[in-house]
């Protein structure tokens, strides 16, 4: 957040609905491993969201939608006030299995393209061929993987005849 005083207001509703939930020492020990950053503007609030790259992330701003462009590390994002967590993880039709520990830097959740294999595939035409034929070869020898150039050129030549 970049208001002060709300992590206070926020407190103050945690431990009243605390106190009246059944599973309240669950939650006093989550609660005990939380915490809160203010920052100097959302702009840079997004930044240090993108850092810590959250399992779950409740986007509860005056333009949710802004702050949300800006995000793009984090497991599950829930926009705005009537987007409570328990929606997602219950009905809403995304995925409970979150990438965790910074994970949603380089990760996604959990979905259909994880179960699905995909192949490159690379067709050239001898002209195809023709326009890269210097960079494959200056590449390939500046890397002294002579064989990679010797197969470009030796296509070439057979090309050629």
């Amino acid at each position: 957040t970049d208001d002060p005083k709300l992590p206070d207001k926020a407190w103050k509703i945690m431990e009243k609905f605390i106190s009246e939930t059944p599973r309240k020492e669950i939650i006093e020990k989550a609660m005990n491993n939380s915490g809160y950053i203010i920052a100097d503007d959302m702009d840079l609030a997004a930044e240090i969201i993108n850092e810590i790259a959250p399992e779950h992330l409740s986007i509860q701003t005056k333009d949710p939608l802004d702050t949300l462009s800006k995000v793009k590390n984090a497991g599950s994002i829930f926009v705005g006030p009537y987007t409570p967590v328990a929606a997602g993880d219950y009905a809403s039709g995304t995925n409970h299995v979150l990438p965790t520990a910074e994970h949603a830097k380089t990760c996604s959740g959990l979905n259909v393209m994880t179960f699905m294999k995909t192949s490159t595939v690379q067709y050239l035409t001898k002209e195809g061929l023709a326009e890269l034929a210097h960079t494959v070869e200056t590449l390939a020898n500046a890397e002294g993987l002579y064989a990679h150039g010797a197969s470009v050129t030796a296509r070439k030549s057979d090309s050629d005849e």
